[in-house]
C-alpha cells in the first residue's frame, strides 16, 4: 500500500507571517468578554422574570433550564458547521455578532417600558401577564444569545490552537501548552468576575445598567476579535467528524444483510493512509460491516478510494462509533447530575430572603453565592493536582491518582450530598420564615444568615470538580487524540439533556403538588412553597443515579486504558483533518 494523498498543509491559508502568540490575546479577549457577559446574565435572571414579567417560580425556572439546555447544545451544532462549511474564524465571528444582538435586545427589554408588562403591586392586585409581543422580544434575545454562544464556544479553543504552527515541534508544543493554560485560567477568572461584578451591578444599579454593561462588554469582544483578523491563520473548513459518525451508521445499515467473515479469514478492510491497524476490533462486531471491502472492483475506484463513503467507511470511523456507543451507559449517568448541578435559580430565591451580610458587613447579592461553588472547584483542583495525586500515586502505583471512573463516582456521591444539605437548610429556612411571620411575605429578610447556603454550593463545586472533569478526561481517553472535539460534544450534550430533564422534573412536581392541600411545592413565594420536598426528590434521584453508575462502571470494559489495541494507532501523521484513504495495489 502507498499513501494516496499528501499532507494537508495547504489547508492553512497563510499569507506572510501569520499566527503565533501575537494572535492569542485577541482570541482569549473574545472568549473572556463573552463569558463575563453571558454568564453574568444567568444568576439573577430568575429575579428579572419574576419581578418584571411576573412569571411564577416554576415557569421562570423552566425558561432558564431550557435556555441553558439550548446554550449547551448549540456549540455542538457550531462545531459541525465550523468543520463542514464555515470554518472556525467565520463561526466565531458570526457567533460573536449574533450574541451581541441578543444582548442588545435583552437590554432593550429593560430600557423600554413598553417591552414589559406595566408595574404593579402583586400584594394589592393581580399583575398583567406579558403580551405575546413582549414574550417574543424576551425569548428572541435568549435564542440569539444561545446561538451566538454556540458559535463562540465551538471554535475558540481549536481556533487558538490553529495559530500555533507545527505543534509537534517541542518549542511550538510549549507555546501550545501555554495557550491552553491561559485559556482555561481565563475561563475561570471570567466566570468569577461574572458572578460577582456583573451580578453586583445588576443588584445595585438596576436592570438597565445591569444588562447594558454585558452588552457593552460583548461589543468590545466583537471589535477585539475582528481587529486581529489580518493576523490569524484560518484553516479551511473540512469534513466534519460528526459526518464520519453518520457515515459509519448509514453504511452499517445499508450493509446489514452482509455476512461478516470469520476472524481467521483474510478479509480486506478500508483504512486511513499510514494506519497500523488493518482489521477492526471484535467489540460490537456487527459494525465492522461498514468498513469491510466485500468487492474491491465495485467498492473502490481505480485509485483505491471508496466510491461511496456512505457505503464504505474507514476502520477509524467504525472504531470511533464503537467507542461512542460503549460510553453511552456511563454518559447517561451525567444527565441527573447535570440537572442537580444547574439548580441556580432556586438558591437565588432562597438567598434573597436571608441576611446576606458577610465579612465586615459586606452584603452579597443573591445571585453571587454561586461563586463559592466555583471557588471550591478551583481550590480543590489545585489541592488534588499538587498534593493528593502524588500521594495517591505513591500508595497505588498509579501515576494519575484516582481513576476516571473513581472520580466520576465520587462526584455523583457529592451531588447527592449537596441535595441532602439543600433540603435540610431549606427546611430550617422555611421554619424560620414562618416563625418570624413572613409566611405571606416573600420580600421580607429573615434573621437567618445566608451563609447557611454556602455548604450546598461547596458540595456542588466538589461534585463538579470530580464528576465533570473526570467525565471529559474519560471521554477524551476513549477517542483518538484528533477527535477531542467529540469528547467535548458528548459532555456538552449531557449538560443539555440534564437541563431538559431538570425542566421536566420541575413541571411534573409543580403540576402534581398543585393538587395537594398545601399548594405547589415550587411557589413563587418561597416561604409558602416546599422547596425542601423538591430537594429531597432530587436527592433520591441522585442516590438512584449513583447506584446505577456503579453498575455501568462495573459493566464497562477497558478500565483506564484505551481499547485493547491503541486507538491512536488509527491516527496518521500525514492524514488531514478529514483523513486520507489508501491506494490498494493488487
Amino acid at each position: 500500500m502507498e499513501i494516496a494523498s499528501d499532507r494537508a498543509d495547504e489547508a492553512k491559508q497563510v499569507t506572510g507571517k501569520k499566527g503565533g502568540l501575537k494572535t492569542i490575546p485577541f482570541i482569549i479577549a473574545n472568549e473572556i468578554l463573552e463569558k463575563v457577559a453571558s454568564v453574568g446574565l444567568l444568576p439573577n435572571m430568575i429575579l428579572y422574570l419574576i419581578n418584571q414579567y411576573y412569571f411564577n417560580a416554576a415557569s421562570g425556572a423552566n425558561v432558564l433550564f431550557l435556555w441553558s439546555a439550548i446554550s449547551s447544545f448549540t456549540p455542538i451544532l457550531g462545531a459541525f458547521l465550523s468543520d463542514s462549511c464555515l470554518g472556525r474564524f467565520r463561526i466565531i465571528g458570526f457567533g460573536s455578532v449574533i450574541n451581541l444582538l441578543g444582548m442588545i435586545l435583552l437590554w432593550l427589554t429593560a430600557l423600554l417600558q413598553e417591552a414589559r408588562p406595566p408595574p404593579c403591586n402583586p400584594m394589592s392586585k393581580p399583575c398583567e401577564s406579558p403580551t405575546s409581543v413582549q414574550l417574543l422580544l424576551l425569548f428572541s434575545s435568549f435564542a440569539l444569545m444561545s446561538i451566538g454562544a454556540g458559535g463562540v464556544r465551538a471554535g475558540s479553543l481549536a481556533f487558538g490552537a490553529d495559530q500555533i504552527d507545527n505543534p509537534s515541534n517541542p518549542k511550538n508544543g510549549r507555546v501550545l501548552q501555554t495557550f491552553f493554560n491561559w485559556y482555561y485560567a481565563s475561563i475561570g477568572v471570567s466566570i468569577m468576575i461574572a458572578v460577582t461584578v456583573i451580578v453586583g451591578i445588576q443588584t445595585s444599579y438596576g436592570w438597565v445598567i445591569g444588562f447594558g454593561v454585558p452588552a457593552g462588554l460583548m461589543f468590545i469582544s466583537v471589535v477585539s476579535f475582528f481587529l486581529g483578523s489580518s493576523l490569524y491563520v484560518k484553516v479551511k473548513a473540512d469534513k466534519s467528524l460528526f459526518t464520519g459518525l453518520a457515515q459509519a451508521t448509514v453504511a452499517t445499515w445499508k450493509k446489514r444483510h452482509l455476512k461478516l467473515p470469520n476472524m481467521n479469514h483474510n478479509a480486506m478492510y478500508y483504512r486511513h493512509a499510514g494506519s497500523k491497524v488493518t482489521t477492526p476490533s471484535e467489540k460490537l462486531r456487527f459494525l465492522n460491516k461498514a468498513c469491510l471491502i466485500s468487492n474491491p472492483e465495485r467498492d473502490l475506484d481505480s485509485d483505491g478510494f471508496a466510491v461511496d463513503r456512505w457505503q464504505l467507511c474507514t476502520i477509524k470511523q467504525v472504531e470511533v462509533l464503537k467507542a461512542l456507543i460503549r460510553i453511552l451507559p456511563i454518559w447517561s449517568t451525567s444527565i441527573v447530575i447535570s440537572a442537580t448541578l444547574n439548580q441556580g435559580a432556586f438558591p437565588v430565591l432562597q438567598a434573597s430572603t436571608m441576611d446576606r451580610r458577610f465579612l465586615f458587613g459586606i452584603e452579597i447579592p443573591p445571585g453571587s453565592f454561586v461563586v463559592f461553588g466555583f471557588l471550591t472547584v478551583m481550590i480543590w483542583v489545585g489541592i488534588y493536582d499538587r498534593i493528593l495525586v502524588p500521594l495517591i500515586s505513591r500508595l497505588t502505583d498509579r501515576p494519575g491518582g484516582l481513576t476516571f471512573k473513581e472520580r466520576m463516582g465520587i462526584g455523583l456521591f457529592f451531588s447527592c450530598a449537596s441535595m441532602l444539605v439543600s433540603a435540610v437548610v431549606e427546611r430550617k429556612r422555611r421554619a424560620e420564615a414562618i416563625q418570624e411571620g413572613f409566611a405571606d411575605n416573600p420580600h421580607g429578610v429573615l434573621k437567618m444568615s445566608a451563609m447557611w447556603v454556602i455548604p450546598q454550593h461547596c458540595l456542588t463545586g466538589l461534585a463538579e470538580a470530580f464528576n465533570a472533569i473526570g467525565q471529559i478526561e474519560f471521554y477524551y481517553s476513549k477517542f483518538p487524540k484528533s477527535m477531542g472535539s467529540i469528547a467535548m460534544a458528548v459532555a456538552g450534550l449531557g449538560v443539555a439533556v440534564g437541563n431538559l430533564v431538570a425542566s421536566l422534573i420541575v413541571s411534573i412536581l409543580d403540576n402534581l403538588s398543585k393538587r395537594s392541600r398545601g399548594g405547589t411545592w415550587i411557589s413563587t413565594n418561597v416561604n409558602k412553597g416546599h422547596y425542601d420536598y423538591y430537594y429531597w426528590i432530587l436527592a433520591g434521584l441522585s442516590a438512584i443515579n449513583f447506584f446505577y453508575y456503579l453498575v455501568c462502571a462495573w459493566a464497562y470494559e477497558g478500565g483506564e486504558e484505551r481499547q485493547v489495541w491503541d486507538m491512536d494507532a488509527l491516527e496518521d501523521d500525514q492524514e488531514s483533518h478529514q483523513g486520507s484513504p489508501v491506494r490498494i495495489r493488487a
